[in-house]
């Protein structure tokens, strides 16, 4: 079955909810509409509408220009088997101790590593993409610096490899909260394919609102890859809920944006220990002060 896809771009959410919305009405109808920051500073949004039949390109332009959107592109989407695809693309990655991959690649697995085996086909956190593998190099870099870690939070955990990671370094149950029930369900089957049933607790939680989460605090180290935005709006949280001296690894920050999160959490209490840029993300690693 072909897929088309109708993209644009328009200024501030509000509007680009709106004409996402507004596309749902739309004949042929979308199979979904979904819209997108676009993380570079701008407050620009892309929408994007999901087709299995050839969508209406004047219906299309007008609500563009209604919108005071850009003219939707549209195009056709090859069948492809994308698992497979991904599969053949995303080879094995190094992070410090950590070794992350694929089921199809566990008899590339060396000796003497921490291996996470994380399937392409599931949600955010394969340890590809520059946040996920910062976020593990911190780790391994704390661990290497003797830190001791006895209660640990992972929000936003999506695949839940970095609660996975921090409960191969520390004997202790690390938290992990996601707002997507679906990212939580992926989860809590990594976490068993991983042998690590019951020392990983995964949970759905919005940032900290969770009785487990809130029974747990104050935590010695919270791991949080999100974005920008969302990050700095869960300092005053992330300040009431990490013990003094605690540390905080944070990611899904674009380094462009790196000092804007650092003077955030600086006004909530926290100090810069480290920031690691790697291409275009950053991942910082903070203490709050005593």
């Amino acid at each position: 079955m072909p897929t088309f896809t109708a993209l644009t771009h328009l200024a501030g959410q509000p509007p680009a909810q709106a004409l996402a919305e507004a596309c749902e009405d739309l004949t042929p109808e979308p199979v979904g509409t979904g819209i997108f920051e676009i993380e570079d500073g701008s407050n620009r949004w892309e929408v994007a509408a999901y087709f299995t039949e050839t969508p209406d390109e004047v219906a299309l332009a007008l609500l563009a220009a209604a919108w005071g959107a850009e003219p939707f592109v549209i195009s056709e989407l090859p069948e492809v088997d994308w698992v497979a695809h991904v599969r053949r693309e995303l080879t094995p990655v190094e992070a410090g101790r950590f070794y992350v991959h694929g089921s199809h690649d566990i008899d590339q697995v060396p000796d003497g590593v921490e291996a996470l085996c994380i399937e392409a086909a599931m949600a955010f956190g394969t340890g590809h993409h520059g946040t996920t593998k910062g976020c593990l190099e911190a780790l391994d870099r704390l661990a290497n610096d003797g830190y001791q870690a006895h209660r640990i939070a992972d929000i936003g955990s999506g695949t839940a490899v970095l609660a996975m990671g921090a409960a191969r370094i520390w004997p202790v149950t690390v938290l992990a909260g996601d707002i997507d029930r679906v990212a939580v369900d992926t989860a809590a089957a990594n976490v068993i394919a991983n042998g690590l049933d019951g020392r990983v607790e995964c949970v759905e939680a919005a940032g900290f609102d969770h009785p487990m989460i809130e029974r747990a605090a104050p935590f010695d180290l919270v791991l949080a890859n999100i974005l920008k935005q969302p990050l700095i709006d869960l300092g005053p949280d992330m300040a009431r809920h990490v013990a003094a001296g605690g540390k905080i690894i944070l990611s899904g920050i674009l380094t462009t944006q790196g000092q804007d999160v650092i003077e955030a959490y600086q006004d909530q209490g926290f100090d810069l220990d480290r920031r690691d840029d790697l291409g275009e993300w950053t991942t910082l690693t903070m203490t709050r002060r005593s």
